[in-house]
């Protein structure tokens, strides 16, 4: 069986013949005789048998030298970005000593079921145990008093929150002699049993540490975490444990008088699923130890010290890595020159030759298919000749000292799947992810690449409109999901462009932090596009205004149907529709500018298998922050230039 081949332009003899024919009158409408025996059709034949020959042998060209033909335009494939996750491991058990995972600790997936996929960590993780060296209870930003003396000695139970009536924002704060960031904390409870009117499982708390600009959540595990409950003390109500898992950065901060590393418990206001308390909980002790630690894990695989070959002295030397894709590099992975002497010289790696001199050690990687590049030497038309980058001396080895390879979509693996550590650490008896790696994206395929191409020269790769700066800067980064650019308010203010990141979340899970953008998304954005903009603009990278919007639908279902099933359906659709990533008319998001109506939800609503119909639609708007309703309800919420909506808190009633 042959292999197919492309029919790049399907046009035959006869096609040229006619098309050529037709454009007669148009461009010579004096020359009127069109038979075979004319001479000038005679030509057309002689040229069109030409253009059919060359047509068919641009039909035999393979993909490679298509994206070669590319590449010397200047234009290249997009590599391969890989998936991360938070990894967490767990200690054997409550160790004195610090326990130390070191950054390149491999885990990766059972591989039961399908290839295992092997997971990197990023950072040195240091596990230590938690010393309490501080307590506060609060009632605002400015007020603030010390309890720690009776929890510790057990000289009186502890109101966890003092407002009388017990006011949001009131807090609990526990503080510690170190950092704790990266660390699973279990916070063990002795309390009264004082705290009624919540619902264990869903008490008006946030876990919140200081990370130096601000308070930022300190997660709960949702379920169970191995056999154990994440949250025993039904909202610090009884005696018990909460499992915490510390972000990255945890910094010190003064407060009341006591410098510490601190954490918090912010009452919340209640909503209707989260009923508020009736009176405060109150503590009798509470101590700390650590579980484990939290490190941040790449789809990827760690080459150490690679030899790629030895240097012959010549210029436009080529030599290949042998794990692909290469991911993006890091300080520490670099290429080094080996002399005859055994002087060991840094390589630096540039984008491309363009400004390399001829003293200057540049290197070129192609990620997508591992190849180093060293500078050539260009003729040029004076006759003289010039080298754009320097070459290792003959004979000289040539090392990678490390490199990361791996990526695509393959390494969005589910929750709880990396669970094989590939070395033995001391003291750990296992490791978990405990929610889902994201951000893995293949490499562009040859056919997006000769979309995507001509595309972009025609364009010359430059800002200049709108839809310039909102195509490069979904270039810029594979976790860029949208982009909405906005033009200058005035003469010289700066241009607004507004990203929503790439989210593999469920529409019903998502919340007003998963928008936030990382830094590394913002500064390759910002790279990307300092080099194409036009002189003299600037821009401003930022995030919409995410509208919080909570609809309220009264539906009737068809006889026989159990409302449960038909409610959720509902909410789903809710949510799916609202999503700023997938929803909206199309699927390909909410559209800014587009306000909501009623009578679109009605249609929409009405379509939910099992809907028999739906009397009433509203409309509130909804703080994401405080999770609560704003206002009355509405038929029609609107939107500014610079919003999106992010529902949330959906209420359904079926009868």
């Amino acid at each position: 069986m042959s292999l197919p081949v492309t029919n790049l332009d399907d046009r035959k003899f006869q096609d040229l013949v006619d098309e050529a024919k037709r454009l007669i009158p148009t461009f010579c409408p004096e020359w009127t005789n069109h038979n075979v025996s004319d001479p000038g059709v005679a030509l057309i034949e002689l040229f069109a048998w030409m253009t059919e020959m060359s047509i068919y042998r641009l039909n035999q060209v393979p993909d490679v030298f298509y994206t070669r033909m590319l590449n010397l335009l200047g234009f290249d494939r997009f590599p391969a970005k890989s998936a991360r996750v938070p990894l967490t491991f767990w200690l054997t058990s409550t160790q004195a000593q610090n326990v130390e995972v070191p950054k390149g600790t491999s885990v990766q997936t059972s591989g039961n079921t399908a290839e295992a996929r092997i997971f990197t960590t990023l950072d040195d993780l240091t596990i230590e145990q938690p010393e309490i060296v501080a307590a506060l209870t609060s009632t605002g930003e400015n007020s603030y008093q010390t309890v720690w003396d009776d929890l510790r000695l057990g000289l009186a139970p502890v109101t966890c929150f003092t407002s009388t009536p017990l006011t949001p924002g009131d807090a609990f704060y526990v503080g510690f002699s170190e950092s704790m960031a990266g660390n699973v904390v279990r916070l063990d409870v002795t309390a009264n049993v004082e705290g009624i009117g919540v619902v264990p499982d869903n008490p008006p708390l946030v876990w919140e540490i200081w990370q130096g600009e601000g308070w930022v959540p300190a997660t709960i595990p949702t379920g169970l975490v191995g056999d154990v409950r994440a949250d025993t003390t039904g909202g610090l109500n009884r005696n018990g444990s909460v499992m915490l898992l510390i972000p990255s950065q945890h910094e010190p901060m003064t407060l009341g008088g006591d410098r510490a590393y601190w954490l918090r418990a912010r009452l919340l206001p209640s909503t209707p699923t989260r009923p508020p308390y009736t009176a405060s909980p109150q503590l009798l002790g509470i101590d700390a130890v650590s579980l484990g630690g939290t490190a941040m894990g790449e789809h990827s695989t760690l080459v150490l010290r690679e030899t790629l070959g030895v240097s012959d002295g010549k210029p436009g030397q080529e030599l290949r890595l042998a794990h692909r894709p290469v991911l993006a590099r890091t300080a520490d992975e670099r290429l080094e020159v080996t002399l005859d002497d055994g002087t060991v010289v840094d390589w630096e790696e540039v984008d491309n030759f363009m400004r390399s001199g001829p003293n200057d050690r540049h290197y070129v990687i192609d990620s997508t298919t591992g190849q180093v590049h060293f500078g050539p030497q260009i003729r040029y038309p004076d006759g003289s000749t010039r080298r754009h980058g320097a070459i290792p001396p003959e004979r000289a080895r040539i090392v990678m000292t490390q490199y990361r390879a791996g990526g695509g979509s393959a390494g969005n693996v589910g929750s709880n799947t990396l669970t094989t550590m590939r070395t033995t650490i001391p003291y750990i008896s296992g490791v978990t992810n405990l929610v889902p790696a994201t951000g893995g994206v293949d490499a562009e395929s040859v056919e997006n690449a000769k979309l995507r191409g001509p595309m972009s020269i025609r364009t010359g790769s430059r800002a200049v409109t709108a839809s310039d700066y909102e195509r490069l800067a979904a270039e810029a980064d594979p976790g860029v999901g949208r982009v909405r650019c906005l033009p200058p308010s005035e003469p010289g203010a700066p241009i607004r462009l507004m990203v929503v990141p790439k989210l593999e979340k469920p529409s019903a899970t998502l919340n007003l932090d998963d928008f936030a953008l990382s830094d590394s998304i913002i500064s390759r954005v910002s790279n990307y596009l300092d080099e194409r903009r036009i002189l003299g603009s600037t821009v401003e990278i930022g995030t919409p205004f995410y509208q919080g919007v909570t609809v309220a639908v009264l539906a009737y279902a068809k006889p026989g149907r159990p409302h449960t099933l038909v409610r959720e359906r509902i909410q789903d659709m809710l949510y799916r529709y609202l999503d700023p990533l997938t929803g909206g008319p199309d699927g390909q998001g909410w559209p800014f500018d587009s306000a909501l109506n009623a009578a679109t939800v009605y249609q929409l609503a009405e379509t939910v298998e099992g809907v028999d119909r739906v009397d009433e639609v509203l409309f509130f708007e909804y703080d994401l922050r405080n999770h609560e309703r704003i206002g009355f309800g509405k038929e029609v919420v609107r939107l500014g230039d610079d919003s999106l909506f992010l529902s949330a808190n959906h209420q359904v009633v079926v009868r």
